[in-house]
């Protein structure tokens, strides 16, 4: 099972404005319905009710939610530990917002598939948590142009784990 988190990030790391999205970039838009189709998509309930059409087309919808019982289209959860024991070995999750659940599950993730804008709102209220301890392992540039308001490079970044002496060799030794 792989935990992807997927966002757009400006600058500062925000994502959101009154519950709507900083940025309207197709190729964003694109990447992460590349991404997520065919797969599980995890949310908090105010992503959900963000939704345009509600439920997101061939994908599992999964939100995490301890007020609503029922989503159309969508599976509910009161927590992490309810979700994931519902999830098969080779699922692949992908965690697509809002802040709170970003901050929260953030530990949980093995990738991180970001949209780094190159900009910075006048306007945010949502950020995503701090991810300096992350390791790049791919970046991909794209330029501004007519369909596009702002330059942004589809990053992806794994976990830095470190690598701990093995306490038994050590007695051993």
């Amino acid at each position: 099972m792989t935990v992807n988190i997927i966002a757009a990030v400006a600058r500062n790391r925000a994502i959101g404005y009154q519950n709507k999205l900083l940025y309207w970039l197709p190729d964003d838009m694109r990447r992460f319905r590349q991404l997520t189709t065919g797969h599980t998509i995890l949310m908090g309930r105010r992503t959900f009710e963000s939704l345009p059409k509600g439920a997101l087309p061939n994908r599992r919808n999964c939100v995490l939610t301890r007020t609503v019982k029922e989503l159309p289209g969508c599976e509910c959860f009161p927590d992490w530990e309810s979700f994931i024991a519902t999830c098969h070995e080779g699922e692949d999750i992908y965690i697509i917002g809002g802040a709170s659940i970003y901050s929260q599950l953030i530990e949980k993730a093995d990738r991180l598939c970001l949209t780094e804008v190159d900009d910075t709102p006048e306007e945010a209220d949502a950020f995503f948590p701090n991810y300096d301890n992350w390791k790049e392992i791919w970046r991909e540039h794209h330029p501004a142009d007519d369909r596009h308001t702002h330059t942004f490079d589809f990053v992806d970044y794994q976990r830095i784990t470190l690598l701990l002496p093995n306490k038994e060799e050590n007695l051993n030794n």
